[in-house]
């Protein structure tokens, strides 16, 4: 089944209440700047000259590394807080509001050689077609990084059928409340092959080896067991 089960996530830019906190953690904290951002530049590749869409950009600190490596950067968020933050960090491309659930009306078929969606999939109502809008906006030969959150560990956290397709409520670091799809692996490739594209490759990262010092048990459990992240590099078919 996908998107639009169990009365969904809505529209709401659940993020825009905590972004400066968000940003605060995000920029150093272990799961983002030693696991996720790590994983999902490397499925990038070489981005030195090339046009990369930032969709879901947060406070822009992916885009800050793309920029930093040559790419020429194109950012959105659903949060107006994060897209202030984006444009502050990033120092220069493109950045402006806008929900990933809507078409990408502002940017041509074709128009961008590489795409990236890091943990902002599970947000989204309709996934399939935010999915084909990342597809329509590629060039022929380019490619989407896609990072969710792992379905085995949202299973083991949250427990209840691991095949079920819902929609669950969780309280994060600092109290944030956040609201979420919640999918099988099967589920998320079906969607994946339903918006036009094929996996060329899927990661199970792990944390880099300097995160050790950082967070020694996290270092650990994530080394061992499957409840951080999982990367996809996707290529249009």
């Amino acid at each position: 089944m996908m998107g639009g089960m169990d009365g969904g996530v809505g529209r709401e830019p659940q993020y825009d209440v905590f972004a400066d906190e968000f940003l605060d953690h995000a920029e150093d904290g272990f799961a983002n700047a030693h696991y996720d951002r790590p994983a999902c530049l490397a499925l990038l590749g070489d981005v030195a000259g090339k046009r990369v869409l930032d969709a879901a950009c947060g406070p822009g600190l992916y885009a800050q590394e793309l920029i930093r490596q040559g790419a020429q950067v194109v950012g959105f968020d659903q949060s107006p807080r994060m897209v202030q933050l984006a444009r502050a960090r990033a120092g220069q491309g493109e950045f402006r509001v806008h929900d990933l659930a809507d078409p990408i009306g502002w940017l041509a078929d074709g128009s961008v050689d590489l795409a990236l969606c890091a943990l902002a999939i599970e947000y989204v109502d309709d996934r399939v077609s935010a999915l084909r809008e990342l597809r329509r906006v590629l060039r022929p030969g380019g490619a989407l990084v896609l990072s969710r959150l792992h379905p085995a560990g949202d299973w083991l956290r949250h427990g209840g059928s691991y095949f079920d397709v819902r929609t669950i409520e969780e309280t994060w670091h600092r109290g944030w409340q956040v609201r979420y799809w919640l999918a099988p692996l099967e589920t998320t490739c079906e969607e994946i092959y339903a918006a036009g594209f094929f996996i060329e490759r899927l990661t199970e990262p792990r944390p880099v080896p300097a995160a050790a010092a950082l967070d020694p048990a996290e270092y650990d459990r994530l080394s061992r067991e499957p409840r951080g992240f999982l990367a996809f590099r996707l290529r249009p078919r």
